[in-house]
């Protein structure tokens, strides 16, 4: 099922840390360099608006790629992507139901990649910030709400999805 995300993960036989790894040896010297010409909140600025433009756009055409209604694609990237992160995060879920899922990450080994590099905001914006760019795929039959996540310092990353009645 991972050909759905073939156009992020590129080749599917990496596992996603890996690819993040290799993401991250490019754009941290980048967006160090920025920072030091255009000072911390500028460079941060430019990045976190050309990574956020980047992931939308990259979501929204894989979720054009997939038939069915919204809340199908959603569900189908979304099972997609638990396969690929899978393998990097420890998961509890507390609800799932025709209403809801509600889990929490209790590890994650993306964030103790990028704490180790001392780029946390840099791990949520290629990592974190994804999760709302998939869940818009649901175009309103799927919402996400998460008010803490352990790239940012918590204990656990609180992933609390709404499903709109059908």
């Amino acid at each position: 099922m991972t050909d759905v995300l073939d156009d992020y993960l590129v080749d599917p036989q990496l596992s996603l840390l890996d690819k993040v790894r290799i993401q991250a040896q490019v754009l941290v010297p980048v967006v160090r360099a920025l920072r030091a010409e255009l000072g911390k909140d500028k460079a941060d600025a430019i990045v976190t608006q050309a990574l956020r433009d980047w992931s939308q756009q990259l979501f929204a055409s894989i979720g054009d790629g997939i038939e069915g209604s919204p809340r199908r694609k959603w569900a189908t990237i979304q099972s997609t992507w638990g396969e690929v992160s899978g393998r990097e995060v420890e998961v509890e879920v507390l609800r799932q139901d025709k209403e809801a899922l509600d889990m929490d990450v209790t590890r994650c080994r993306f964030a103790e990649f990028f704490r180790a590099l001392g780029e946390p905001e840099l791990g949520a914006l290629l990592i974190c910030e994804t999760d709302f760019d998939i869940a818009s795929v649901g175009d309103g039959e799927v919402s996400l709400e998460r008010a803490q996540t352990i790239m940012r310092g918590a204990p656990s990353c609180a992933f609390r999805y709404r499903f709109a009645p059908r």
